[in-house]
């Protein structure tokens, strides 16, 4: 097998790096560097937090698939093979080179323009017309045309120009951390070893130096917004969208590296961003940050949710969530995230419900005369602000719910109750609603965000 002849778009067994396995893999982009080729690769029904750039000796060329065939055949490679030539989908980059930087599609100013046009046409309260050159005939967004905005992170499609992380490594604080996803950083930062960022202000910076010099400006050492809550080092701030805007969106740019299922655009007008932060000398260390719409519809408590990489596995994930409710409660509504979850926040938010609601069945006690404990769905509800949907599907999802003479009723088993005990005592951290100094905001009362 000549390597010449393997093209973005072919499937073939790939080396997962650090293990021995081998699995089937799609390859995404290929660049040279110093005369060394390297495929970025896609492993079929694996995250893409795998997607990686491999050496050429990690692929299995004995069995290739190759892309969609068209009548036409790539001229002969030097040994007399032919190579089918691809059809290209209508977003599909020729190069990583084009994917990341040449491409208006992952270029933030032309974002910004398109989400300047959108505030126009909210202005003007009419609807304007896309521009023709903007969609392909199949519908999916031609290269070099401005993507729509609808919100700052949106339920994500999956075009294949952003299917290839482009930043390499970032620098927050005393952490550098490998992202997972790509975002649309400035074309500048793509393919530098470290993309620097201030960890206060989030801004980005391309060299040390630079953030060195910037560190000498930057007099923040907290998230740029009110301070709701505090309890020993943990606090989180409430910060506007619209009054401070360049904060917000260089946060979005951040989550965006280890978001998957959302797509990034610059209007963070109706939003409000929670920032978790953990106290020091040095100040306040973001941890992690939900956002929410100041006006939802559906009900919506969080829009989107992330505790960065250093932090996960420590229980800073369920004081998120366990925050955003205590916020619904402050509300007297019941509250649901946004839809679709990625599979990390469905972990966290099911694991979450599933200890809440069984921390108030266990804690249950019984009626006069030993007969059993009775609550309604309705007051888990109230308890917890927790939407019923959500709760209905928690509660089949462990099985709680039985019929029974004629009625639903809920039985918990004894494996259940000791599973909810040793979660309580390893559960360290909890939201202390005493700490919240927070009053809710009636946003269609107050006119313009």
């Amino acid at each position: 097998m000549i390597m010449s002849s393997i093209v973005e778009g072919c499937r073939l067994s790939v080396k997962m790096r650090n293990t021995d396995d081998s699995r089937l893999a799609e390859i995404l982009g290929i660049k040279d560097i110093k005369g060394q080729k390297y495929y970025y690769v896609h492993y079929i029904d694996f995250n893409k937090r795998l997607d990686d750039w491999v050496p050429e000796d990690y692929l299995d060329t004995r069995r290739v698939q190759y892309p969609t065939v068209d009548k036409d055949v790539v001229p002969a490679t030097p040994s007399g093979m032919t190579s089918p030539k691809r059809t290209q989908p209508p977003s599909r980059c020729d190069s990583p080179d084009s994917a990341f930087g040449s491409s208006p599609l992952v270029n933030g100013p032309n974002v910004l323009q398109a989400a300047l046009q959108k505030r126009k046409k909210r202005k003007l309260g009419g609807a304007m017309p896309e521009p023709e050159d903007t969609r392909s005939e199949s519908g999916s967004p031609v290269p070099g045309a401005a993507p729509r905005t609808s919100g700052s992170l949106v339920s994500n499609h999956d075009d294949v120009v952003t299917r290839i992380r482009n930043i390499e490594m970032i620098e927050l604080g005393k952490h550098r951390i490998k992202p997972w996803y790509f975002s649309p950083y400035p074309q500048e930062l793509v393919n530098l070893p470290v993309t620097y960022i201030c960890e206060f202000c989030l801004r980005y910076k391309k060299s040390a130096r630079c953030l060195e010099r910037h560190l000498q400006k930057c007099t923040l050492t907290h998230p740029p917004g009110n301070e709701i809550y505090r309890k020993n080092t943990i606090s989180f701030f409430e910060i506007d969208g619209r009054k401070n805007k360049n904060y917000a969106q260089n946060l979005c740019l951040l989550a965006k590296l280890f978001l998957d299922h959302k797509t990034l655009y610059y209007d963070t007008d109706p939003f409000l961003f929670y920032v978790m932060t953990e106290f020091d000398s040095r100040g306040y260390h973001i941890v992690g940050y939900f956002s929410k719409e100041k006006e939802s519809s559906e009900d919506y408590n969080v829009a989107c949710i992330l505790t960065l990489p250093p932090y996960q596995r420590k229980g800073y994930g369920k004081l998120l969530i366990e925050f955003s409710y205590e916020l619904s409660k402050f509300e007297g509504k019941t509250g649901s995230p946004e839809k679709p979850l990625s599979d990390l926040g469905l972990l966290s938010y099911r694991s979450y419900w599933a200890q809440t609601i069984c921390e108030i069945l266990v804690g249950m006690k019984p009626g006069p005369e030993g007969e059993r404990p009775q609550i309604t769905i309705g007051e888990i509800c109230e308890m917890t602000s927790i939407k019923k949907e959500d709760l209905l599907s928690t509660l089949q999802y462990l099985s709680l719910i039985q019929y029974y003479k004629g009625q639903y009723i809920i039985c918990l088993s004894d494996e259940i109750v000791k599973q909810t005990n040793r979660a309580k005592e390893r559960r360290r951290i909890r939201i202390d609603p005493s700490c919240l100094h927070w009053t809710p905001k009636d946003w269609p009362k107050r006119g313009k965000w």
